[in-house]
């Protein structure tokens, strides 16, 4: 294989038959430089939601790595993901973060583009060019693929990676699940309100293990836990806290994809349990009718409810709230971008009581963010000292005690599961980084 500069093989730094991770993959330069070219370059990322650019010529500036991006709805109602960067000198031809435009006009040398990224208009382009330059082949870099899953846009760079289906794997059952808001329809949410950005000093790779299946920290969040943010008005942070039937919690994770969910299940039926005593009343009847609306459509498989998940390499999922990509912006800083969303047909009230729990509870004036960001701020700065860095880090928990088919018929079908606290989930997301890490092609990448 090449190797940028001097970064060694990704297998001297992840041994998962040990359980152990250098803690040069949070803090090296040319490491960092490297995941740009090998991942960030070829894995399928998370761009936004439809429901941003709903009508033609509506967009909006994402990003993908640390690349930004436009996602834009054409005359014809297609959807594109451009390079935001003007094939003249670089500017970005869209500096707002989203709007309505019929034209994207780079500021710099008045190079105007289409909706489809077709360039369309160039100053003095008789008088200076002479009529000779090639507009076809000057338009806006358009990704390689773009695939819309339940209303998400997703993109990558190369042509070579598999379709986005694939990609995905079994993680669309875990995935359908946490975005259906409690309805069993998960091609039934919208975004309501605009995307929380933000940026904290550590490694993006700590936030995405973390919800890719970290339930060991729970020592973190205990003052949150006694404070009680959620709208049931009991102790705890989470809405399934109100749930008293005994449950069984599980790791899932796809090693050949890099994906992971911790989900939680129980081998009777889960009757409708109140959970917004401190919400308007028609919020509890509005999830009590979505509760029989979700049993109806998904049968046994509402037994299962998973609660947290990554799909690889940044997209972490919170069930039946918000989705969050942890953008690479350095290797020792992370700039993190959440999308709230929320079902369509949602009374206001709804809206409103989901809106003031999201942000109790996540981004940066979250309570329980501000515990998980300390902590990922501290694990960086320990990762790059001098002492620090001759000994690895333990990702050994539960190592040797997974299983390879599920012990219910609602837990999805293929993949890896542990029971209770483990760390097997990034253990296979780390195993994704460096098959990707030391790996040239697609041929050799594609799932197993």
């Amino acid at each position: 294989m090449t190797t940028l500069g001097n970064v060694p093989s990704a297998k001297t730094l992840v041994d998962m038959s040990k359980g152990t991770i250098s803690r040069e993959i949070f803090v090296n330069k040319e490491i960092y430089a490297q995941e740009q070219e090998r991942i960030f370059a070829r894995a399928w990322l998370l761009v936004g939601h439809e429901s941003q650019i709903p009508k033609p010529g509506d967009y909006f500036v994402g990003r993908m790595g640390e690349e930004s991006v436009i996602m834009a709805r054409d005359r014809q109602g297609k959807t594109h993901v451009f390079l935001n960067s003007c094939r003249h000198r670089g500017m970005k031809v869209c500096r707002y973060d989203e709007g309505n435009t019929p034209v994207f006009t780079c500021p710099y040398h008045g190079w105007s583009f289409g909706l489809d990224g077709k360039l369309v208009g160039v100053p003095y382009f008789k008088e200076a060019y002479h009529s000779e330059l090639k507009k076809e082949e000057w338009g806006l870099v358009e990704v390689a693929k773009m695939a819309v899953y339940r209303g998400w846009v997703w993109a990558t760079w190369d042509g070579d990676a598999p379709d986005f289906d694939d990609y995905l794997g079994d993680m669309k059952f875990y995935f359908d699940n946490m975005i259906d808001g409690g309805t069993g329809d998960p091609d039934n949410q919208t975004l309501w309100v605009g995307v929380q950005k933000w940026r904290f000093p550590g490694n993006w790779k700590f936030a995405a293990e973390n919800f890719i299946g970290d339930f060991y920290h729970n020592v973190s969040h205990r003052s949150v836990n006694i404070v009680g943010i959620s709208p049931s008005g009991r102790q705890g942070r989470h809405l399934q806290d109100t749930i008293q039937i005994p449950r069984t919690w599980v790791n899932w994770s796809d090693p050949s994809r890099g994906h992971g969910a911790v989900v939680s299940y129980t081998e009777q039926e889960v009757p409708y349990i109140e959970s917004y005593a401190m919400a308007p009343p028609e919020v509890e009847e509005y999830y009590r009718q979505a509760h029989a609306n979700r049993r109806r459509r998904m049968g046994d498989a509402t037994r299962s409810a998973p609660s947290v998940g990554t799909v690889f390499p940044n997209a972490s999922l919170s069930a039946g709230r918000s989705i969050a990509v942890w953008h690479p912006a350095g290797p020792h800083q992370t700039e993190a971008w959440r999308f709230y969303f929320v079902t369509k047909d949602a009374p206001q009230a709804v809206v409103d009581t989901m809106r003031h729990y999201a942000l109790r509870y996540a981004g940066p004036g979250g309570m329980t963010e501000q515990d998980d960001m300390e902590n990922w701020n501290y694990a960086t700065a320990a990762s790059n000292g001098t002492i620090a860095k001759r000994r690895p880090y333990n990702y050994a928990l539960g190592l040797g005690h997974e299983y390879d088919k599920p012990k219910a018929p609602w837990l999805g079908k293929s993949g890896r599961w542990s029971d209770g606290i483990s760390e097997q989930n990034q253990r296979a997301m780390y195993q994704r980084w460096a098959d990707f890490m030391d790996t040239a092609s697609w041929d050799e990448l594609k799932p197993r």
